[in-house]
């Protein structure tokens, strides 16, 4: 599974509707409004950089209210649950 996040920057006053179509688009599995220097965060999950391409690039880019947009690959994923996990020895408490 290819993860990606996907910074966006949009007209201000149109933030809400490109969030909304962004989210419509398949492989976008959410979108956050964030503060910072962009107005919105999409992650993506897709099988292949084929359907990474198709998302961004024929899907993301293309939603009208967008200005900007900054795509970052996670090589690895870490999470705390994760790591709870890989150091449970199954023994009951």
């Amino acid at each position: 599974m290819i993860t990606a996040f996907v910074m966006i920057d949009a007209i201000p006053a149109q933030i809400p509707e490109v969030a909304a179509a962004v989210t419509a688009i398949d492989g976008v599995s959410e979108v956050y409004s964030v503060t910072g220097d962009n107005d919105l965060v999409a992650i993506v999950r897709v099988h292949s950089h084929e359907e990474l391409a198709e998302v961004i690039a024929d899907g993301v880019n293309k939603v009208p209210g967008i200005t900007r947009t900054l795509t970052n690959l996670a090589f690895r994923t870490y999470s705390a649950d994760d790591l709870d996990h890989a150091f449970d020895l199954g023994l009951g408490d």
